[in-house]
């Protein structure tokens, strides 16, 4: 027999489930509603909302929370260099700090029509698998472009040709309400030119990104496994067309599949990795856990170029010190509280986000697991509005980008919380994978897919509804 200690874990999956399970109520707010993140959520409300540490976090325990937050927003300088801490950037890059693409540790923005950089996008590359292709694509989950890699990279240091120049133009796409309001959506027309070192492959896939908030990743790293697997097989089993499916992906530490959390299509297993990846692909900057500059066999001069390595002993740029200051500051953002969960139209917005089916996907409410990587994490009542699982979302937001178990229609549902004061954050902050709806109605009616229903009820609502169901999503 299971001890209680022992059962402790699974009575926390199963009223975590069960919470899910209840019929909501509409007519007020529930108990302590407001407070998103738990013990965690932060109130602030202003430019800084998500720049906090959680609320639950010891004087003493902010001290590395601020040094990690040091090396996340101060950009990092040629080597070789006095500054030995932040040398090694490159040789190719697409930003000197972390916060250049997280704005203010919100949403990044894409470029305007044609402009000459896009500093806080970026750009995914890949070509079909074959057979020579096997093992990087078991590790990488997709081929790279063989002369460009895994990511399109628009600067380096000197010495370096960049590999191109990203261009963004947008077509105008009208869609009518019901009652006969119009919005005009805009569908991207990606162009790479200037390309340094000749033409791209010629069935290359290409998937441009901008960065999304940083606010509790570590509570999202904390969600019990089985509460996201236990949302995959009741999607499964129901009547919506709704079927969310885990991304199984490569955890570099331990060479083993595992399941997928972070990232616009789930494609790595934890914050340690996203921020290792990050640091060599957007910034060139070597880890322990990814030791090689992020530079192709056709790339002489990035090969040859020097580095930042900390030591012999240490033959790479960030040492595994400043590697755990980062991912303590990205386990810990706050999560800005609730504002106006009472209000009457916020409370009919939220029944009609039900009533569209949206927290199908937009799963509320989770109990975070005893054993979180900090305490601070760990047994919270949480409510992230996601499922962390892949959903095919239609052929107008498909990037053709297939990457491990997510193929080109397929998109992590992206969590709610603090979605509200994105703008406050960042004005030119953007929404979806490549930033371009410019609010969050934009962003609604993009859905498609599985989320077909789901849009086509929401386009029935008429005014009062429309600006009720804002209302809801502007109080998260």
């Amino acid at each position: 027999m299971l001890s209680t200690l022992g059962r402790f874990p699974l009575l926390l999956l199963a009223l975590s489930l069960a919470a899910c399970d209840q019929a909501p109520d509409f007519s007020q707010a529930e108990p302590d509603e407001a407070r998103s993140a738990g013990a965690a959520t932060v109130w602030r409300r202003d430019v800084n909302a998500y720049a906090l540490p959680s609320a639950n976090l010891s004087a003493a325990r902010r001290v590395d929370f601020s040094a990690g937050n040091s090396f996340f927003r101060s950009p990092w300088v040629i080597a070789p260099s006095t500054t030995t801490a932040r040398d090694g950037l490159g040789p190719l890059f697409n930003t000197n700090a972390c916060q250049n693409c997280h704005i203010r540790d919100g949403r990044g923005q894409p470029p305007e029509t044609d402009a000459p950089n896009a500093v806080s996008m970026l750009v995914r590359l890949a070509v079909p698998p074959t057979e020579q292709t096997v093992e990087v694509v078991r590790r990488l989950g997709a081929a790279p472009e063989p002369v460009y890699g895994t990511q399109l990279q628009d600067m380096a240091i000197p010495g370096v040709p960049p590999e191109g120049r990203v261009r963004v133009a947008y077509e105008p796409m009208p869609v009518t309400f019901a009652d006969g309001f119009t919005v005009e959506l805009r569908k991207p027309r990606l162009r790479i030119d200037q390309l340094g070192y000749g033409p791209l492959h010629p069935q290359v896939r290409t998937s441009a990104r901008i960065a999304p908030p940083m606010i509790g990743l570590g509570l999202l790293e904390a969600i019990p496994e089985r509460a996201i697997l236990e949302n995959a097989r009741l999607q499964a089993t129901g009547s919506d067309g709704v079927r969310g499916r885990p991304n199984r992906v490569f955890d570099d530490a331990s060479g083993q599949t595992v399941l997928g959390r972070f990232g616009w299509k789930a494609t790595q297993p934890n914050l340690d990795q996203q921020n290792a990846h990050a640091f060599a692909s957007d910034l060139g900057i070597t880890s322990s856990l990814l030791p090689a500059d992020d530079c192709t066999s056709a790339q002489a001069a990035c090969r040859n170029a020097a580095n930042g390595n900390q030591s012999a002993q240490q033959p790479f740029e960030v040492s595994d010190n400043i590697r755990r200051l980062v991912l303590f500051y990205s386990r810990n953002l706050g999560v800005p509280a609730r504002r106006g969960e009472s209000d009457a139209r916020v409370l009919q917005g939220k029944a009609l986000f039900h009533q569209a089916g949206c927290q199908s996907c937009h799963v509320a409410q989770y109990r975070t697991r005893a054993d979180a990587a900090e305490p601070e994490l760990a047994n919270q009542l949480i409510r992230p509005y996601t499922d962390l699982l892949l959903h095919d979302m239609g052929p107008g937001l498909a990037d053709d980008y297939s990457v491990f178990d997510a193929r080109g229609q397929d998109w992590r549902t992206p969590p709610l919380w603090g979605i509200g004061l994105s703008a406050t954050v960042n004005p030119r902050g953007r929404f979806l994978h490549d930033g371009r709806a410019r609010d969050l109605l934009e962003a609604v009616l993009w859905h498609d897919g599985e989320a077909a229903s789901a849009k086509q009820r929401v386009l029935r609502f008429d005014v009062e509804e429309r600006a009720a169901l804002l209302a809801f999503l502007q109080s998260l």
